[in-house]
């Protein structure tokens, strides 16, 4: 069986390997272009000043990825000032955090049992962390159409939504921007053939959804199967018409575990 894994380049070639190496015919086929921002100028300043937070929210791992490649010395902002803390949604961002230089003992996120890695799953960790008039800064990625201020929220915003509730005020930075990726003629072809073939696709994102189907939007896809990483991507994948849906969580031993059970009777 094919896997088509649509995670970011360095992301999927990661999973590439670990699913080749666990007899998958697994092959990276990108959906998001991740790329840093043209001026850093705001990333770096927040950087300099993260004692001024209660908690900084990180919603994934390429956004660790990027603001700590604007701010070298920021992961030992977090060692120093005890007031603050970095909050990561799932494990991989956790893991990017620590890659950074943040200390474990600095570092918020969701246990590993948890059923899903996500906003709310956090904030069920860091909820009783914040007070009225506390300051929380999300880091957080854009989409590179998107002209809005670095300094402005966009998306769900959930978590901005909880804060705010609890009267804390967020402050939004954008560390890196999304893309859609163009595709060759081969690609396409790929593609289409993937939609037919008893291939399964693997979306860790709605926007890597909408990316493909906005590419083919001619495309069938009744006789598609797909496995998504969250309940809402699995909604999602179903409103784009794919014939098959299985969804799990997005640790590597639950997406396995799926995978195995496509080929069961």
């Amino acid at each position: 069986m094919r896997v088509i894994v649509t995670r970011p380049e360095r992301e999927a070639q990661r999973w590439v390997a670990d699913l080749s190496a666990h007899g998958f015919a697994a092959l990276a086929f990108p959906l998001i272009k991740v790329g840093p921002v043209d001026d850093p100028a705001e990333l770096i300043r927040l950087g300099q000043h993260i004692g001024a937070y209660v908690g900084v929210m990180f919603v994934s791992a390429n956004a660790a990825d990027h603001f700590f490649a604007s701010n070298t010395l920021a992961a030992a902002c977090f060692a120093s000032q005890a007031g603050t803390r970095a909050w990561a949604t799932g494990p991989g961002t956790a893991r990017a955090l620590m890659r950074a230089g943040v200390p474990p003992e600095r570092l918020d996120v969701p246990p590993a049992q948890a059923a899903q890695f996500d906003s709310e799953a956090l904030w069920k960790i860091v909820g009783a962390q914040v007070r009225p008039g506390d300051r929380v800064l999300i880091v957080r990625g854009a989409d590179e159409a998107d002209n809005a201020p670095l300094s402005s929220g966009s998306g769900r915003d959930w978590f901005a939504s909880q804060l705010a509730a609890s009267g804390v005020q967020a402050e939004f930075v954008v560390a890196y921007r999304r893309s859609a990726p163009e595709f060759s003629p081969g690609q396409r072809e790929l593609a289409c053939q993937a939609a037919s073939d008893q291939s399964v696709w693997l979306f860790s994102s709605a926007q890597a959804l909408r990316n493909l189907t906005n590419s083919l939007p001619g495309q069938s896809w009744r006789q598609a199967r797909a496995l998504a990483t969250h309940p809402r991507i699995a909604q999602a994948v179903e409103g784009a018409g794919f014939g098959v849906v299985r969804q799990s969580r997005p640790t590597f031993s639950d997406v396995l575990a799926a995978l195995e059970s496509y080929d069961e009777p």
